[in-house]
C-alpha cells in the first residue's frame, strides 16, 4: 500500500513537471524556424552574402538558387520553410508556380524580400502587391499618364534612417551610413507601413516597409546589393529581425 501512495505521488509530480501551467510557454527553447533564402538571375557575392545568416540562434538558413527561375515552387507538398527570402532577380514564373506560392502565402508563410527582388517576377502584377514595389525596367502607363522606367546607382554613401524604431523589425537599430546600390523611380503600394527612409536624390525615399498579404507578414528592405553591407551589424539586426517577424516570432 504504502509503495503504492509513493508511486501515486512520483507520478503526479512528473506529469506536473512534463506540462507547463496556464499561459506559460511550452518551452524555453522553441524549434528552430527555417528559412529558404532563394537567389538567381543575377550576379553577388555569395562568400559574404551567405556570411550575412551564419551564426543566428534560433533559425536554421537553407540556399535555393533557382536555374529555372522559380522551381521551388514548382512542388510544395513537402514544404518544409517557415519563411522565404527572396535575392533572387528571377523572372519566370508559371501559372502552377504562381498559385503554389499564393497557396503558401494562405498558410501564412512569412516573405523577407531583399534588394534584387524588387526587379524580380516583372511581368506579374500580383507579386507587386505581395512584396510592396516593383522596379520599372520600361516606361509604364499609369492613371492616364507615362511613368519613366526606373534607374540604378552603384557604389552611393546613403544615410539610412529609422521611420519607426519600435517596431519588432527595427528595435534596437539605429540610423546609419551605408554604401550599397539605390533605386529611384520604383513603384509602390500605397498601404505600405514604412520603416526605413533615406533623402538621397538617387533613391527613393522610402528603402523599407512591412505589410501583409493574405496570410502572410512580408517586410521588404531595398538595400543588400553588397558586399560591403553584409558586414553591417546594424543591416544583419534588420535582416534577422525582419525573418523572425515575419516568422511570428516576434510582435
Amino acid at each position: 500500500m504504502r509503495s503504492a501512495i509513493i508511486w501515486a505521488v512520483l507520478g503526479t509530480v512528473a506529469a506536473v513537471m512534463a506540462f507547463p501551467a496556464a499561459g506559460e510557454e511550452a518551452s524555453s527553447n522553441p524549434k528552430p524556424l527555417r528559412a529558404v533564402v532563394v537567389t538567381g538571375g543575377h550576379a553577388y557575392d555569395k562568400e559574404a552574402f551567405e556570411a550575412l545568416f551564419k551564426g543566428i540562434p534560433g533559425i536554421e538558413f537553407v540556399f535555393q538558387e533557382q536555374r529555372d527561375h522559380s522551381e521551388l515552387f514548382e512542388d510544395i507538398s513537402g514544404w518544409d520553410y517557415d519563411v522565404i527570402v527572396f535575392y533572387s532577380m528571377t523572372q519566370n514564373i508559371s501559372e502552377q508556380r504562381r498559385q503554389n506560392f499564393l497557396s503558401l502565402l494562405d498558410r501564412g508563410v512569412g516573405v523577407v524580400a531583399l534588394h534584387h527582388i524588387i526587379s524580380g517576377f516583372n511581368d506579374w502584377p500580383e507579386f507587386q502587391k505581395i512584396i510592396g514595389s516593383r522596379y520599372l525596367f520600361a516606361p509604364v502607363e499609369q492613371d492616364g499618364a507615362t511613368r519613366p522606367a526606373s534607374s540604378y546607382k552603384h557604389d552611393i554613401e546613403i544615410a539610412v534612417r529609422i521611420a519607426d524604431p519600435s517596431h519588432p523589425v527595427t528595435h534596437g537599430v539605429t540610423g546609419f551610413t551605408t554604401v550599397d546600390e539605390t533605386y529611384l523611380g520604383c513603384a509602390f503600394e500605397p498601404d505600405n507601413y514604412v520603416l526605413l527612409t533615406t533623402d538621397h536624390p538617387t533613391s527613393d525615399t522610402n528603402i523599407g516597409w512591412v505589410r501583409t498579404y493574405r496570410k502572410s507578414r512580408v517586410c521588404t528592405i531595398q538595400l543588400g546589393h553588397g558586399p560591403s553591407i553584409f558586414a553591417d551589424p546594424q543591416y544583419k539586426k534588420l535582416v534577422v529581425q525582419a525573418v523572425n517577424w515575419t516568422a511570428r516570432r516576434t510582435g
